[in-house]
């Protein structure tokens, strides 16, 4: 049996799309190619555009993706064909990330500083459901390990699949978690490349977070002008 080609993956990152982040496609590009990347899942917060804009034109793999903020904080799809609204419930969120033949992440589940986050009684209400395919056990922008740590104990237990993503907001964080797996080109490829991957990386900076402090807040300024 031969062994199957492994590929290096970003699985959380944002674009200009993003109302916190002004990342070009230009600047990810040359970054992902430089640090060896071959995937990249593009997460923006409730828009779908800037992964289709960079998926037509991108010299390595895209996987199509959003991060929607439900009515009890954030979920991740992966492989979507179509933008999921902000603010629907999040069973309906996963459900509408089902129905497309997405898979359904939880972003940061634990973290104590992240308003953003998915309640906890949602987030046992969609795992006693079936509703979630992917616990994020790994976030770069994570800023205490205990927090990632218990994401993890919560996807052992239920025999959840596990991923990692740098959050990037910015250059420097392109690809700093990331996974090496086998490689994938669907939804279905990469829920079995996920029982083989390995993490790598560790956290960026805390000062990460106030580049986007920064970029939301300049991006509020234009927008009154």
């Amino acid at each position: 049996m031969s062994t199957p080609k492994m590929v290096r993956a970003e699985f959380h990152m944002h674009t200009h799309y993003s109302s916190d982040c002004s990342l070009s496609f230009e600047s990810i590009v040359t970054v992902a190619r430089k640090r060896g990347l071959d995937a990249l899942a593009i997460t923006d917060h409730n828009r779908y555009e800037g992964a289709l804009a960079l998926q037509r034109n991108a010299p390595l793999a895209i996987v199509p993706s959003e991060e929607i903020r439900a009515l009890e904080g954030e979920l991740i799809g992966y492989y979507l064909k179509e933008e999921i609204p902000r603010g629907l419930s999040a069973s309906e969120t996963a459900g509408r990330i089902r129905e497309q033949g997405g898979l359904v992440c939880v972003p940061h589940p634990f973290d104590r500083l992240r308003r953003s986050r998915l309640r906890l009684d949602a987030l046992l209400e969609l795992a006693e459901r079936g509703l979630i395919d992917i616990i994020e056990v790994e976030n770069a922008r994570v800023i205490f390990p205990v927090d990632n740590q218990k994401a993890r104990r919560f996807a052992e237990e239920r025999g959840l699949l596990m991923s990692g993503g740098s959050d990037a907001h910015s250059a420097s964080e392109i690809g700093r978690i990331h996974l090496e797996l086998p490689a994938f080109d669907d939804a279905s490829s990469l829920r079995e490349a996920l029982r083989a991957a390995r993490i790598i990386g560790r956290p960026s900076h805390p000062l990460v977070h106030v580049v986007t402090i920064w970029e939301k807040w300049r991006k509020r300024r234009r927008k009154m002008r």
